[in-house]
């Protein structure tokens, strides 16, 4: 039997919904653009789903030559590092249509450099990840990181050797952002839908954060509701943070989209690996819609609860409430979903995401046409708020569509996410609720956080 939607009265835009405006101004004019190769002459003209296609073959064809690869978002372009001056390497690079640039680090001594750090460094709010645009390591520690901790890091950092990773201080803690995104319940923890697809069975079902999936077995759309989802696989900690979620009603329906505010949404097509300088954009339901860039790939993060490895790692700004949630490109390609990261939307910080194209080939899981909604995807929901021309958007408790619809999460039937859009439901709000505002939620799996 399909979820029916349950009307909800007027609420609040959740916080920072004046950042997810900005970006909803960003995707939905280019949500269907699409750019043109270049002539024959010249590297080619590229989206940055396709850049790391290119990169890819790259890396398998310049072997130890190559190091790394990044995205030149303003001439949509793929610069390639070259280790070395080696002009053979260099012009099959641009035969290949990318730009060759010649760098000191492999990509393989990078990633060497890395495992000297998980062995040596491994410390509770740390992170690294690989950085192509700097050719090094993106080393950053949390502010619980001082004293004996702060100097075995940088130590380590040091016996890398030169110009091989900078290290830096986060005025945040490294936390998974439980409580929410599009509202899905379990076990006392408040978590977000990430996208819907179709499980190696047939059957309809979701990705979210891995955290997510050892907190609670089964899921509902609303709170101390009856159970709609059931767990089917999760890793959290370790390679990586994803799990996949199986809807009980095996008729369940779901369209394949994001929804980003006031009926407009973006179609999902595919899933696509990250490209480091692409811009992508983040749904959730405290902060709304909220873009961003992808800094860093292949990143280890050491939480409290653990070490996970693998993840991308960006400058989207996220709060706890956002956890799980969508991120993606605006020409539909789904890339991560949200797995935690430092700071807030007032100052910014470090975020962390599971690839999708992992979670998908690890659970055996498809991402399609009939089979996928992003967090806050849905024909009707508004998690982004109102659109920057709607009068909604300067009052913040204008209209059902402003930071809440009915539909959020996967859509008119999906059941997950349905009726509870995480940031301003009736009694079930991530930022803007009457009863359920997630302060002090527990996970279930000693994950404890507060909403921003």
């Amino acid at each position: 039997m399909s979820h029916k939607r349950i009307p909800k009265r007027k609420a609040a835009i959740a916080a920072g919904s004046v950042a997810a405006l900005g970006a909803a101004a960003l995707l939905l004019p280019n949500a269907n653009a699409s750019q043109t190769d270049a002539k024959d002459a010249g590297p080619k003209t590229l989206k940055a789903a396709d850049a790391s296609d290119l990169a890819s073959l790259l890396a398998t064809q310049l072997g130890d030559a190559y190091g790394g690869a990044y995205y030149d978002a303003a001439k949509k372009q793929v610069v390639v590092n070259v280790v070395g001056d080696n002009s053979k390497v260099a012009d099959a690079v641009k035969k290949a249509g990318a730009v060759p640039r010649s760098v000191d680090n492999s990509l393989a001594a990078l990633k060497s450099a890395a495992r000297t750090l998980k062995t040596d460094a491994t410390i509770p709010g740390t992170a690294w990840s690989v950085d192509p645009k700097t050719n090094q390591l993106r080393v950053t520690a949390d502010s619980t990181v001082t004293g004996a901790n702060w100097n075995k890091l940088t130590s380590t950092v040091g016996s890398l050797g030169s110009g091989m990773a900078t290290v830096k201080k986060s005025a945040g803690t490294f936390k998974t952002f439980v409580d929410g995104g599009d509202a899905i319940f379990g076990g006392g923890a408040r978590c977000s839908l990430g996208f819907n697809v179709t499980a190696s069975d047939g059957s309809p079902a979701f990705l979210t954060a891995g955290h997510c999936g050892v907190a609670a077995k089964q899921w509902s759309d609303t709170q101390d509701g009856a159970p709609i989802a059931t767990v089917d696989q999760a890793t959290f900690p370790g390679d990586g943070d994803f799990s996949l979620v199986k809807y009980d009603d095996p008729n369940t329906q779901a369209n394949s989209a994001v929804n980003v505010g006031n009926g407009q949404s973006v179609a999902i097509n595919q899933a696509a690996d990250a490209a480091v300088g692409q811009q992508v954009f983040r749904m959730g339901s405290t902060t709304g819609l909220n873009d961003g860039n992808v800094t860093g790939l292949d990143a280890t993060v050491n939480y409290p609860e653990g070490t996970v490895t693998g993840l991308i790692q960006t400058d989207v700004c996220a709060e706890p409430g956002d956890s799980g949630g969508s991120l993606f490109t605006q020409d539909g390609s789904a890339i991560g979903l949200t797995s935690g990261g430092s700071g807030d939307c007032t100052v910014g910080g470090e975020t962390f995401f599971q690839p999708v194209t992992t979670a998908l080939t690890a659970t055996g899981a498809t991402l399609g046409a009939g089979a996928g909604a992003g967090a806050g995807a849905g024909d009707a929901s508004a998690t982004a708020g109102a659109e920057p021309s709607d009068p909604a958007a300067s009052d913040p408790a204008a209209g059902d569509q402003s930071g809440a619809g009915d539909q959020s999460g996967t859509g008119d039937q999906s059941g997950a996410g349905a009726d509870q859009s995480g940031a301003a439901g009736d009694n079930q709000s991530g930022a803007a609720g009457d009863n359920q505002s997630g302060t002090g939620a527990d996970d279930g799996s000693g994950m404890v956080s507060s909403n921003g």
